[in-house]
């Protein structure tokens, strides 16, 4: 990506990249024409196998309300009655992908849309149908977004979202970064929620040592 940037890690299956999700809105419009937003995937759980016991289920729904509570976000406790659910968000990540390789806004619009299904509506977003009707959803075509999730290309682009955010050090999500700087660097905006007002003024801030006209 060329010009000033964002680099956002994330995951769809990620409560407080959710909870985050209002902060993300806030910038896309005050920097559109100024910072694009370049989405990667994190890796929350790729690939997980096992299927959550009840008790976890419960413990991580009530892990919820801390952030409901926080960022301002409806959540479903769905969850809880979801029996033999395997926390896999490998699927989801792929299909972000695969939006992306549209354009990156209508990725960073589809996983806004995975994360309020996930949390807000209780949808179950490991599961490719469902991933698709969501796209179609959003103006995709359904059957051919279905089918490329299979792909085995996707696959490997996925995970190299995920490689690519170890090598950032972006083990925590969401994390935020903006750049290049003179030097080539990028300066972290955020690891971890951070409230829009705190979000913008840091990036408000750095652009004011980038550039010399104001947003």
């Amino acid at each position: 990506m060329q010009g000033l940037h964002f680099i956002y890690f994330a995951d769809p299956m990620c409560s407080w990249c959710y909870g985050f999700s209002p902060v993300v809105r806030s910038l896309r419009r005050r920097y559109r024409d100024v910072l694009a937003i370049r989405p990667v995937m994190g890796g929350l759980r790729p690939g997980a196998t096992e299927p959550m016991p009840e008790k976890a289920r419960r413990s991580l729904v009530g892990h919820w309300d801390e952030i409901a509570a926080l960022a301002g976000v409806p959540f479903s406790p769905a969850l809880i009655d979801r029996e033999g659910f395997v926390y896999d968000t490998d699927p989801a990540a792929r299909a972000v992908v695969l939006a992306r390789r549209t354009s990156d806004e209508e990725a960073l619009d589809y996983l806004e849309r995975l994360h309020r299904a996930f949390y807000a509506e209780g949808r179950d977003i490991t599961d490719p149908a469902e991933l698709a009707e969501i796209a179609a959803e959003q103006g995709f075509d359904r059957t051919a977004f279905e089918a490329a999730l299979g792909d085995e290309g996707l696959k490997q682009e996925t995970w190299r979202d995920y490689a690519i955010s170890q090598r950032a050090g972006a083990t925590g999500f969401p994390t935020l970064i903006v750049g290049p700087n003179a030097d080539g660097s990028y300066a972290l905006v955020t690891r971890g929620y951070q409230d829009g007002e705190t979000v913008l003024a840091g990036v408000d801030g750095w652009l004011a040592n980038v550039r010399p006209d104001p947003v």
